[in-house]
């Protein structure tokens, strides 16, 4: 069966009915699509009949919107799903205008239409194809050559119940009162409302929370998206999408949903908003943890002579498969979590760089952990280049930069016995931006050149490095200049890999060596940014930690006072500047062998992909 990149699912199952099919269902439809699935419920439609059927209203009732979050955490096992269900023909018993006489445009077209109707002989019978076909197209705007699917998916024994389950779902909107609701009863709308939120990678929980706004509003919904200020607080801010594209992403999500109501998409820069002030909303929309901040709203609404909002309660959306660290809600947080160790971007391909070596530039603010990350890449079998050594090499007397640096600023910055008192040095251009220069334009490029000699040292090296790997087993390593390079055209190179096809084993190259070859090289460098040593690297690895969190290491570590610590920070790039040119993000925030497992993962998805990279010419 083809695989689409969109499509349409139609839901005719009275809901009842349908909730234990749910499951089966999405991943059959999982199956046939890997992009965007629209879902539009209709339930009680018969594909089956002579007429063809028309679209009709469905009342907005609690079990409505409780099968709308049953689905999404449903779709949460399909991440690579962006699932939208779609809100036209679900109308509150307040409002009901009528259904819209157009087509409705969406933002990608459906490529195949797919149903969980069913013929009787279990058969992808042409007439209800078709009625299928005309239907979706009459409802909304799909692809010319649009294909149907009728889902057989595969129950199991004893998975579905004879009878609909009387036991009803969880309800999504915590009840106002202990009082029963009915799960029939009709869902009371508003003329306008708002909700807010981060809105970062826009996922199934933010689907549910807008899914809800959107019924309740009738005429207007205002979304206020968090920005700056409120943004300096979240888990790995660094790697938190723009402003510009979390509205973009939520824009095109509500308008093909609901395009029928009008958003005002608005920066959230205090923890009111626009809720606070504006006298034509009725309603809020929070989930239990910002339902404190609803609260607080509606207090300072009051305080303001405005009337209060009504605050809708939506429950968080559980996360079956939290890993250690993450929480057990479908979270952002936890999203940005995941992308540690990731690449972010494709790495430079940087051909003027020693063909046997990939080079890997490590950086991150003072405090960040980026020593202990080179330490555990060494242990990884990177080959590492400390800056740090580099530069006081540079400095020592004798060293390329020593002569340079006293003609320019006197010999006044020595010590006695002739060695540069770096101390003296440093005080002399903090906070001179002119002298600062002076001192970077002699020490960086000397820096540079000692770290590609060590580079090239470092390849040099690993040619007579290696290891046999028996048909299941790694042997222990052989020492360097034992053996040759795997690559190599030594002899006895040759010898070894023509005798491993004999025994099935197999030659692998020195630790820190790549299938193709190439060592892996780390050059730890907190300046590599600034001293634009990125033309030095294929990849940018960044270690990022919460400034606080610097700034408590650092008086730790050097004893310095908080301002000092804070005053070292502001005189450097900050995360979010260097995460901005990075191509893998690392974080020390957790307990060690969290970091280690993020580093680990970092390395093995290094090896994969330069071992499928073309081959050098």
């Amino acid at each position: 069966m083809a695989v689409f990149r969109s499509g349409l699912l139609v839901l005719t199952t009275p809901l009842a009915s349908v909730v234990p099919r749910l499951a089966p269902i999405l991943t059959s439809a999982a199956r046939l699509v890997n992009h965007t699935l629209y879902v539009h419920l209709q339930p009680g439609m018969n594909l089956g009949g002579p007429a063809q059927p028309q679209s009709s209203p469905v009342q907005a009732t609690f079990e409505v919107i409780d099968f709308i979050t049953h689905l999404y955490a449903g779709a949460d096992l399909h991440r690579h799903l962006d699932v939208r269900i779609l809100l036209t023909n679900i109308r509150t018993k307040s409002f009901v205008p009528p259904l819209p006489s157009s087509v409705q445009n969406l933002a990608h077209p459906p490529e195949v239409v797919l149903t969980d109707f069913q013929t009787l002989d279990g058969s992808q019978y042409n007439p209800v194809k078709q009625q299928l076909e005309r239907y979706a197209t009459s409802c909304y705007s799909c692809c010319p050559q649009l294909s149907s699917v009728l889902l057989y998916p595969d129950y199991g024994p004893g998975m579905l119940p004879v009878q609909p389950l009387d036991v009803p779902l969880p309800s999504t909107i915590r009840p106002a009162s202990p009082v029963a609701r009915s799960a029939k009863q009709p869902v009371r709308g508003h003329q306008r409302g708002a909700v807010g939120g981060t809105f970062d990678r826009l996922h199934n929980a933010h689907k549910v929370l807008l899914s809800v706004a959107c019924i309740l509003a009738q005429e207007q919904l205002v979304v206020g998206v968090a920005d700056k200020d409120l943004l300096k607080s979240k888990l790995l801010p660094e790697l938190l999408q723009p402003y510009t594209e979390r509205v973009e992403h939520l824009s095109e999500f509500l308008v093909d949903i609901k395009p029928s109501l009008s958003f005002d998409l608005i920066p959230l820069l205090d923890p009111y908003g626009p809720a606070g002030s504006d006298p034509s909303l009725e309603f809020l929309v929070v989930s239990e943890e910002t339902y404190r901040g609803g609260m607080a709203v509606n207090r300072f609404r009051l305080e303001n002579g405005l009337e209060e909002l009504t605050l809708y309660q939506i429950q968080l959306l559980k996360d079956l498969n939290p890993k250690e660290n993450e929480e057990d809600k479908v979270s952002s947080s936890s999203f940005r979590q995941q992308m540690l160790g990731n690449l972010l971007r494709p790495p430079h391909k940087r051909p003027e760089l020693p063909p046997g070596c990939y080079v890997i530039g490590l950086t991150g603010i003072s405090g960040s952990g980026k020593s202990s990350i080179a330490q555990r890449l060494k242990g990884l079998g990177a080959y590492v280049v400390d800056s740090d050594q580099l530069g006081h090499r540079a400095y020592a007397p004798g060293g390329p930069a020593y002569q340079p640096v006293v003609e320019a600023f006197g010999t006044d910055i020595l010590h006695k016995d002739g060695t540069i008192n770096r101390k003296v040095l440093g005080s002399r251009v903090f906070g001179n931006k002119k002298q600062l220069k002076i001192l970077t334009d002699i020490v960086w490029p000397v820096i540079a050149k000692l770290a590609r000699e060590e580079m090239d040292q470092a390849v040099a090296e690993g040619e007579w490095a290696g290891r046999w790997e028996e048909p299941g087993e790694q042997l222990s390593r052989l020492s360097p200049r034992s053996c040759p390079h795997p690559k190599s055209d030594h002899p006895l190179s040759l010898g070894l890999r023509f005798l491993g096809s004999l025994t099935g084993s197999k030659w692998q190259g020195a630790a820190g060596f790549l299938p193709t070859g190439k060592r892996v090289c780390v050059i730890d460098a907190a300046v590599l940014l600034e001293a634009g040593w990125q033309n030095m690297v294929h990849e940018v690895w960044t270690v990022v930690i919460p400034e606080t969190e610097a700034v408590r290491r650092i008086v730790e570590r050097d004893g310095l006072s908080e301002a000092a610590a804070q005053s070292r920070l502001q005189s450097q790039m900050s995360g979010q500047q260097l995460v901005d040119q990075s191509h893998v993000v690392l974080s020390t925030l957790w307990e060690p062998h969290v970091t280690q497992r993020q580093v680990e993962k970092a390395w093995a998805l290094l090896q994969k992909r330069i071992s499928e990279a073309p081959s050098d010419p």
